[in-house]
């Protein structure tokens, strides 16, 4: 399903964390909430991986 290496959204600066228990995670990129990992959520609705990633600045 998805043979290339996953996204780690925690190291995206486009991810975040949000209040709502029922969708836990979301991206400022694409503007949602979810349950999954946001590039999850991305690969299940697009099938490609996300290509908004941006990795957070040390």
């Amino acid at each position: 399903m998805y043979k290339e290496k996953r996204i780690d959204c925690f190291k995206c600066n486009y991810f975040y964390i949000t209040w709502d228990k029922n969708n836990p995670r979301g991206c400022k990129y694409f503007g949602f909430k979810t349950r999954l990992m946001p590039s999850m959520a991305v690969f299940r609705s697009s099938g490609r991986k996300c290509r908004a990633f941006a990795e957070k600045n040390k």
